[in-house]
């Protein structure tokens, strides 16, 4: 039990200092944000609890392809934000990651990888 409250503090520590950072200076927030912190976080915690090799590569490499069709939200966000606000902007983002996911998944089953 006390490893899981470990886990949730480091973890939690990570989204806290991006918020905080982002307050202080966007280049630096955005920056923190950009690195892969929660994957590494979730690859120290599946080989800190001995998973196998195996699905801690599996889960590096699933990483890659769920971030790539996530891009476009980056720069619809900002563009939406001034034009419609922020919950109606953020709506839309989702929306268009699930399609841009979506669009993407059935171009890459072209090459034989499957993301669901």
């Amino acid at each position: 039990m006390t490893w899981l409250i470990v886990k949730y503090l480091v973890t939690a520590g990570v989204v806290v200092l991006v918020s905080e950072m982002a307050k202080r200076s966007d280049k630096l927030g955005g920056l923190i944000a950009a690195l892969p912190l929660v994957t590494f976080l979730a690859l120290i915690w599946l080989y800190v609890e001995n998973q196998p090799t195996e699905k801690i590569a599996n889960h590096a490499w699933y990483t890659f392809w769920y971030v790539v069709p996530t891009l476009p939200m980056f720069l619809a966000f900002p563009l939406l934000l001034e034009k419609i606000g922020f919950w109606p902007s953020l709506l839309a983002s989702i929306a268009i990651t699930v399609i841009c996911f979506i669009l993407f998944s059935f171009i890459v089953r072209q090459f034989g990888i499957e993301l669901w």
